[in-house]
């Protein structure tokens, strides 16, 4: 007869943290086309036409603008895709990523 199997207690961790969030935040140039603002926030962040011309506007008007708050690797993955779309159409539009206070 075998021996019997040694049971292990697995508990499960309830104190699990939410992952810490960061703002993506646009920065206002003089070159970047607001069209082009407007269409990498339809096609990157899901915004509504509506809506991504307002926060465009208050791009242009105010020099940046928080566009999400996302945990750390989706915002700086946004980040990166926005940089690369930005610069493959020769704009040198600026994206920072930020620890949300």
């Amino acid at each position: 007869m075998a021996a019997a199997e040694p049971k292990t207690k697995i508990k499960p961790k309830l104190n699990v943290k939410e992952p810490s969030k960061f703002k993506v935040i646009y920065v206002n140039d003089e070159v970047t086309t607001m069209e082009f603002v407007v269409d990498s926030l339809v096609l990157i962040f899901g915004y509504d036409d509506a809506a991504a011309f307002d926060v465009t506007t208050q791009i242009h008007e105010v020099g940046s603008a928080v566009v999400a708050v996302l945990p750390y690797e989706i915002a700086e993955q946004k980040g990166v895709e926005v940089t690369l779309l930005a610069r493959e159409a020769g704009f040198p539009l600026a994206v920072k990523i930020e620890p949300d206070a």
